[in-house]
């Protein structure tokens, strides 16, 4: 079975093509800046990368090229596109009736256009996506997956919020969370490393990215995690500013004379890492100029948060297996993985330095000191593996 794997956003398009047999992706790549002027497809196969620079005006336009790029006789790795199986969508949040994957129909499709406050980040481009593939190839199937997915097991005393419930009940606001692909296959990993079903491990899961969560997983569930009823809450992110005093909101809607709407935009774009130095975003950046005071300052931030959190689930769950670095950050940072458990050796976590600084990019790798009871792994994650597996086994059924 051929899984063409898409990931849809408001401007993009990201895409791999699996061959589920074997897991092996054939072509992946990304279509950027749809409808923005100078659109270009990035598409690598064969382990070759070529960029492609067309007007793309919307999805469908850009998940026409994706195929004939797929189907190209020079460059391609289908005789035909009619060779797809499924596709799998990601979709990050379309509020409490979809937590499992689901094929969609255009009913789905209809009632997902009512969900969008749910992820209105995301979920507009999520739709472009979908509606892209349902027209060019109305006989494949399409399957979406859900971030939230891995985090419909936490319970109502950790998921409600502390407002009114008729909220709850009449809105169904509540902590969902996301990145739930990202975190169900770390820790399906991570139980094999430690050699104990899955249903025996406890463990925190740290998926940095340039959008970041934490996870608490109690036998092999999700039992809290740092993301709430959006994105925006928890850790600070590269641009977005994580938990604050909600109050906030309105001050500065007074002082400013700006809109709720207005704020939230600089809560997501102009904000965390970015907003507290006012120059970069990127870890990259970060490190590079870590001697600037400001910059300085905005990574400790973001340190001592992610410290904070991993010490509140530890304690939640009542002692860990592990603590697991994932994500771009996660899996490319040494400094960062030092600095978050630095004086926690009270707690059992030990870094071996020369380990952490000299692991490899994009492999498995455990940095544990000597001594150390809490065993640290950095995995590389693979959300659109667990895409593609959700969705073979669905259109299997």
């Amino acid at each position: 079975m051929k899984i063409l794997v898409i990931n849809a956003g408001s401007s993009s398009l990201k895409f791999q093509l699996i061959y589920m047999e074997s897991r092996e992706v054939l072509a992946k790549g990304n279509v950027e800046r749809i409808n923005e002027g100078k659109s270009f497809l990035r598409y690598k196969a064969h382990g070759k990368e070529s960029i492609f620079e067309r007007d793309i005006r919307n999805h469908n336009e850009a998940m026409e090229i994706v195929l004939e790029k797929l189907a190209d006789p020079e460059i391609g790795v289908l005789k035909s596109v009619d060779e797809i199986d499924a596709f799998g969508h990601r979709v990050v949040n379309a509020g409490d009736l979809y937590f499992d994957p689901c094929i969609v129909t255009k009913e789905i499709l209809e009632d997902f256009k009512h969900k969008i406050d749910f992820s209105p980040l995301h979920m507009p481009g999520a739709i472009a996506g979908l509606e892209a593939c349902m027209s060019i190839c109305p006989k494949t199937p399409n399957v979406t997956v859900f971030d939230i997915g891995f985090h419909k097991t936490i319970e109502p005393r950790v998921y409600r919020y502390g407002i009114p419930k008729r909220y709850y009940e009449n809105y169904k606001i509540r902590r969902y969370g996301a990145h739930g692909t990202s975190h169900y296959y770390v820790t399906q990993e991570c139980a094999k490393l430690l050699n104990k079903p899955v249903d025996e491990i406890n463990i925190v899961t740290c998926h940095l990215g340039s959008g970041a969560s934490i996870t608490a997983v109690k036998n092999g569930h999700s039992f809290d995690t740092s993301m709430g009823f959006t994105p925006l809450e928890g850790i600070m992110m590269n641009t977005r500013s994580g938990d604050l005093d909600p109050a906030i909101i309105e001050f500065i809607c007074n002082k400013e004379g700006k809109s709720v709407s207005e704020v939230l935009h600089m809560l997501n774009k102009e904000s965390g890492l970015l907003g507290a130095n006012g120059v970069v975003s990127d870890m990259r950046d970060i490190i590079a100029n870590i001697n600037d005071p400001a910059v300085k300052l905005s990574y400790d931030m973001y340190a001592y948060r992610i410290k904070k959190y991993i010490c509140g689930y530890i304690g939640v769950l009542g002692g860990v297996d592990a603590i697991v670095f994932t994500a771009g950050v996660g899996e490319h940072t040494p400094e960062l993985r030092r600095d978050v458990t630095e004086g926690l050796e009270f707690l059992g976590i030990k870094v071996d330095n020369e380990k952490n600084f000299g692991a490899r990019r994009g492999e498995i790798e455990e940095i544990t000191a000597d001594g150390g009871k809490v065993r640290i792994f950095i995995i590389p994650t693979d959300e659109e593996m667990v895409i593609a597996q959700e969705t073979e086994k669905l259109v299997r059924k």
